[in-house]
């Protein structure tokens, strides 16, 4: 109810302001004791307001200009004599209040000229004269719906901020929250992986050498172990309310010796090529990159059958560049229809990187990615 009744007067309440000010006017002028005229005059003059209140927030500047345009003529023209219709002076305060808080920049300082044009024609149309208690009477008429006006003005600004505000922390919230959804996938996709791998070679030497089976249990436990231990931490995350949504520590290059041991006692050699001068990475860069080996390893595990792995990590004075290679003989391709290989190219196109991905001439799959850094760092 409170929402429909909210939604009127935002609708409506413009226009039935300015029907009531306006039927006021007429009630008043109709009932004043004045020539026919002049009654005339005043009838169109209540219209004419009437409407211009009714588009005040589109043109602020309409109204204010016709009040001012009138408060002139009364000046001027003694036969108009001393206004009869006192209602007409809601409609000067309305143009005052509006002119301030619809308006802004060039349009304020116009606004502030012919509101001091109205106080100063206000006081030389006075019968008494311009005197001390007649310019504090004048001023403080202007001066408070002006003030209100521009205090309104303000208020609506800073609500507008914060609800941009809001709209940037809602669209940083989704960004984090399909940043974690990819995290969960990678986590899934290389624990599970790393765990059939194991489980099958354990299933078949279960008999023959209990003692390699025991260790792929213990492979698989461990994995198990470390996979739910991280799916914990992120679905923590995802429990948060928005507000308390925050990043955690993620992992990094800095741990990419114990993801490399991890792969190889799951059953597939790894060998590891590092070019350049290790060095801190900017945060972003250095996530993006320690996932992107991850799921070459953890599609290469999954798909290449025996192989083995070679990875090469360079780093560049302007960008670093992985290149994951096997010589297995999975299927693969660089379409970039498998979720996995679309989120690593989400991951590269934020930072304006370049991936390359698809099957060897000599046999195999082949992933190259590189990573600027001098943009980042920009």
């Amino acid at each position: 109810m409170r929402d429909t009744v909210v939604n009127l007067i935002r609708r409506h309440g413009d226009d039935a302001l300015a029907a009531t000010l306006t039927a006021l006017a007429l009630l008043e002028t109709f009932l004043a004791d004045v020539p026919q005229s002049l009654q005339l005059l005043y009838i169109a003059s209540a219209i004419v307001l009437g409407v211009a209140a009714a588009r005040r927030v589109r043109a602020p500047l309409l109204l204010l200009g016709l009040v001012l345009l009138m408060s002139v003529a009364v000046a001027v023209l003694p036969q108009f004599g001393e206004p009869k219709i006192q209602s007409v002076g809601f409609f000067v305060l309305l143009a005052v209040y509006s002119a301030a808080a619809h308006t802004g920049g060039r349009g304020t300082w116009l606004a502030g000229a012919m509101t001091f044009g109205l106080f100063t024609t206000d006081m030389l149309a006075d019968p008494n004269g311009i005197y001390a208690e007649g310019v504090v009477f004048y001023a403080l008429l202007f001066s408070a719906p002006w003030a209100a006006g521009m205090a309104i003005r303000r208020w609506r600004l800073s609500e507008r901020r914060l609800d941009l505000e809001k709209a940037r922390t809602a669209t940083a919230i989704a960004e984090e929250r399909a940043r974690i959804a990819r995290e969960l996938h990678d986590v899934v996709a290389h624990s599970i992986s790393v765990m059939v791998v194991q489980a099958r070679g354990g299933r078949r030497v279960l008999a023959s050498d209990p003692a390699d089976a025991s260790d792929a249990l213990a492979i698989i436990e461990r994995t198990g172990h470390q996979a739910l231990e991280e799916m914990r931490r992120l679905l923590g995350i995802l429990r948060k309310s928005d507000e308390e949504l925050a990043l955690a520590p993620q992992p990094s290059l800095k741990e990419f010796g114990t993801l490399v041991d991890h792969v190889r006692a799951a059953g597939l050699p790894v060998e590891v090529t590092i070019e350049g001068e290790a060095r801190d990475l900017p945060p972003g860069v250095d996530l993006s990159a320690y996932r992107i080996v991850q799921e070459a390893l953890t599609n290469a595990l999954r798909h290449a059958g025996p192989a083995r792995a070679r990875v090469l990590i360079r780093y560049g004075q302007d960008d670093l560049v992985l290149e994951v290679a096997d010589d297995g003989l999975g299927a693969g391709d660089a379409s970039g229809a498998g979720y996995g290989l679309v989120g690593m190219r989400e991951r590269v196109s934020v930072y304006g990187g370049e991936l390359q991905a698809g099957r060897r001439p000599e046999g195999g799959y082949a992933l190259r990615v590189r990573l600027p850094l001098e943009s980042v760092r920009a």
